[in-house]
């Protein structure tokens, strides 16, 4: 690729100037972006389909009673505070109106709510400093969603403290060498703060949703270092063969850099896949996407080479002897190296290897089969906020459905709403304009039932009747994703096919590639569905299992998971296609490729897994279930699919892997 030829020469010529270029980015990124975190938002609004019955419902009646339906703010108090809660809330200009709502059963515990105006003084400044004026526990939606953006800011921090010292151990331990490990963690904190500047840039266009922030950034730190593994492990290749300077450089960038442009290209594809549904927070998080996977190959194949360039062999500097002698060894082709041996003896036994990995990841998926759903409130919130405290008291302690009201919007005449099976009260109507109604509908269970989610469907069969509310939010949020489903997927099957045939300029690759995706993707969903829906691993990982997935999920790790999982498939298929284009058969070109390609795909799935999977350690749930989930699906694909589906399908369809019709191979020329 000449333009790869290119940047290996200019970053032979102009290293110094290029890496002075990237330290003054890397500064002026920092001074940007150290305000992203807290400029991110979180809303109800995030998980929603504007043009859905639910949202339309909601925003006619926030504009015909200037008033947000439903207490955004609630109080759960002794009898003897209600009155300075109502006093406090009463006294406060955002605050509409404040009411008690409902008593607990067991008469010791009173619900006060507050409804806040659709206009005026905005809500972010004084929610929370309204809230500590407030006697007992204080939550609701609006205090949930800036508690959401704190703690997201706090783990972000946490997560960075807790990877990076181990992302240096562990590429020390790959490369066996200090100057060596340095290159992919500056790469990744590179990385890190051109995302943080970026999303600022984006969210000051189009507002990001907070929940993209964690992902985004981690996904950023760990595809750099992935990238920057490949790069450096090429060129000690390059510098073995033909010492330092340009020649080195250029082979490193016209191979290895070629498949990171390609990789980079990849991801991004996946999680542009994923911009089709028309929620904020996955087009956040499809849009972050977008930024990153591009920036991270930037950050690689830029400042890579310009460091190559200037430290030439000492590249390999400050190791000990017996180090140096393993790198050396490593950065030889030997062909009785371990993973060379490996992999004819996968292949030796390919049948029964191919079927034993493809059952173990069916068995490993069969749990998802009875995966249940749900949708986002204050229980995806640690323990320790207000918010989340309330959510129980009021699930423990209170009567069931004051969580689940419905807001009916009723055209025609004075309504009469029937009090069928699961309605357990109906609010007086209020006239909302010339036959129109607005009605409140309490149901006998909480919000998301199976008995709350029929009460919103036999309401909505009525005549002239919409409705709104959490459940009726989350009907109207699943049937959006089972409506765009299948154009996602056919977008990110096409694309990744496409891709993946100019890599390999076959058409048998890339749709084993793609059948394999999905069989290790199932597996990582079955895992899922073990840990967080029946809550195995509690204590460990630090959470409270809702018994179900939130919604969202499965949709966007399937885009997620199935990017990076073509993004390892695409660094093993370039070097078994190089030896194969060498003139090695198909067995030698399978082995050599994975003897060349496995600890690096190893090293690098490793070492995302910590940066993805450091936020495991979030305090809400379902940035825990995103990044365990994305974890999860690395390191199956690192394993069970690259280290053994691979190389045993391959070797059983022997040249047939190779195939492509001549006029599709011309164009890929």
């Amino acid at each position: 690729m000449p333009m790869l030829t290119a940047l290996a020469d200019i970053a032979d010529r102009r290293a110094r100037w290029i890496i002075a270029g990237a330290l003054l980015s890397a500064v002026a990124a920092v001074l940007f972006g150290a305000s992203t975190p807290s400029r991110l938002q979180s809303s109800d609004n995030d998980f929603q389909n504007s043009s859905s019955e639910s949202f339309r419902t909601l925003q006619l009646l926030s504009k015909r009673t200037n008033v947000l339906p439903g207490p955004s703010l609630v109080v759960v108090a002794p009898p003897r505070e209600v009155a300075h809660a109502l006093a406090t809330l009463r006294g406060d200009r955002t605050v509409a109106r404040a009411q008690r709502v409902a008593v607990s059963r067991d008469r010791r515990l009173v619900l006060v709510g507050a409804w806040f105006r659709t206009h005026g003084p905005a809500l972010a400044p004084s929610v929370s400093q309204l809230a500590r004026r407030l006697p007992g526990l204080v939550g609701g939606a609006t205090l949930a969603n800036e508690q959401v953006g704190k703690q997201t800011e706090r783990d972000l921090l946490h997560a960075e403290a807790l990877a990076f010292p181990l992302l240096l151990l562990l590429t020390l331990w790959v490369f066996r060498g200090l100057v060596a490990a340095l290159l992919p963690v500056a790469a990744g904190l590179l990385a890190l703060v051109g995302t943080l500047a970026l999303l600022r840039l984006v969210n000051d266009v189009r507002p990001l949703s907070v929940f993209a922030l964690n992902l985004v950034s981690g996904a950023a730190i760990g595809l750099a270092i992935d990238y920057s593994l490949l790069l450096v492990t090429r060129y000690r290749e390059e510098l073995a063969r033909h010492g330092p300077g340009r020649a080195a450089l250029r082979a490193t960038l016209t191979t290895a850099g070629r498949t990171i442009a390609f990789s980079a290209a990849t991801v991004a594809a996946a999680f542009g896949s994923v911009l089709v549904f028309p929620l904020p927070y996955l087009r956040s998080m499809a849009i972050g996407g977008m930024v990153v996977a591009p920036l991270a190959g930037l950050v690689a194949l830029v400042l890579l080479p310009a460091c190559f360039a200037l430290l030439g062999e000492r590249v390999n500097a400050l190791a000990p002897r017996r180090w140096q002698r393993a790198a050396e060894r490593a950065a030889r082709p030997d062909e009785r190296g371990s993973w060379y041996r490996f992999a004819h003896w996968v292949m030796r036994r390919a049948p029964w290897v191919a079927a034993a990995s493809a059952t173990l990841l069916v068995v490993l998926g069969l749990p998802f089969l009875s995966v249940r759903f749900v949708g986002v409130d204050a229980s995806v919130l640690p323990a320790s906020s207000s918010a989340r405290q309330v959510d129980d008291v009021l699930r423990t302690r209170f009567a069931p459905g004051l969580d689940a009201q419905l807001h009916v919007v009723v055209s025609g005449p004075a309504p009469s709403i029937p009090r069928f099976a699961g309605v357990a009260a109906v609010g007086r109507p209020e006239r909302l304009g010339p036959r129109l109604w607005a009605v409140d509908v309490v149901p006998r269970s909480g919000a998301m039932t199976e008995s709350t989610k029929e009460v919103v469907r036999r309401l909505r069969a009525l005549p002239g009747v919409a409705v709104s509310g959490r459940t009726a939010w989350y009907l109207d949020t699943a049937a959006t994703l089972r409506a765009r489903l299948p154009l996602a997927l056919a977008l990110l099957g096409v694309t990744t096919f496409v891709l993946l045939f100019v890599v390999t300029g076959s058409l048998v690759l890339p749709l084993k590639a793609l059948v394999m995706n999905v069989l290790g993707l199932s597996a990582a969903f079955g895992i899922l569905v073990l840990v967080f829906q029946d809550g195995r691993l509690e204590s460990l990982l630090d959470y409270r299992s809702q018994g179900a997935l939130e919604l969202t999920q499965p949709v966007l790790l399937f885009a997620i998971a199935f990017g990076l999982a073509t993004d390892y498939g695409v660094f093993l298929f370039s070097r078994i296609r190089e030896a194969h284009d060498a003139g090695l058969p198909n067995r030698e070109a399978v082995a050599l490729g994975l003897e060349r390609t496995g600890r690096v795909i190893t090293a690098a799935a490793l070492l995302f897994c910590v940066a993805v999977g450091a936020f495991a350690s979030s305090g809400i749930l379902i940035v825990k279930e995103l990044g365990i989930g994305i974890a999860v699906a690395v390191a199956i694909d690192a394993t069970l699919v690259r280290a053994l589906l691979v190389p045993s399908l391959m070797a059983l369809l022997g040249d047939w892997n190779w195939w492509a019709p001549r006029p599709l191979r011309r164009f890929r020329r």
